[in-house]
């Protein structure tokens, strides 16, 4: 069963970005084998929409392999508890909302580069404190390359 994947914009960003472009490749590359089920949103696609066009253009060449989900009425509503909680500032009230978008739809992990608002031990604790007080599932978040799917098969030591 592959895994249920929510990707924000910066991970569509970091195909064209030196650091991060390898394993943002790779990523998209095992979504279109198959290997995960990948979400995206409305967000995202307003937020592409202010990028470069190689970003836009790889975003919409993605879409039919993903499932572009709504921003609900739940997800801004744990996005203003997100931002109640000082989880971040409301300057980054974008940042929390891709994380309440994913969580409301039940992804198994949320993948970002955005390693000071979102992939960040401190904040991801601080956003499933609000999860669970609010009584939703907590939710894992990691960066593309952390949930590359190894092809080799394991090699015992």
């Amino acid at each position: 069963m592959p895994i249920r994947v929510y990707a924000d914009t910066s991970v569509y960003g970091g195909l064209y970005d030196i650091e991060f472009a390898t394993a943002s490749q790779l990523f998209f590359s095992q979504v279109k084998k198959g290997q995960f089920t990948l979400f995206t949103s409305a967000l995202v696609a307003d937020e592409v929409g202010q990028a470069p066009e190689g970003v836009r253009e790889a975003f919409y060449s993605l879409l039919p392999f993903a499932e572009l989900v709504p921003v609900t009425g739940e997800a801004l509503r744990l996005q203003r508890a997100y931002l109640e909680a000082g989880v971040v500032t409301h300057r980054w009230q974008g940042d929390a909302l891709h994380v309440a978008v994913a969580t409301v739809h039940n992804v198994e992990v949320m993948v970002s580069w955005n390693l000071k608002h979102i992939v960040n031990y401190n904040r991801i604790r601080m956003y499933n404190e609000v999860n669970r007080r609010l009584g939703w599932a907590a939710i894992d978040i990691r960066t593309p390359s952390e949930v590359l799917i190894d092809d080799e098969p394991n090699e015992r030591v």
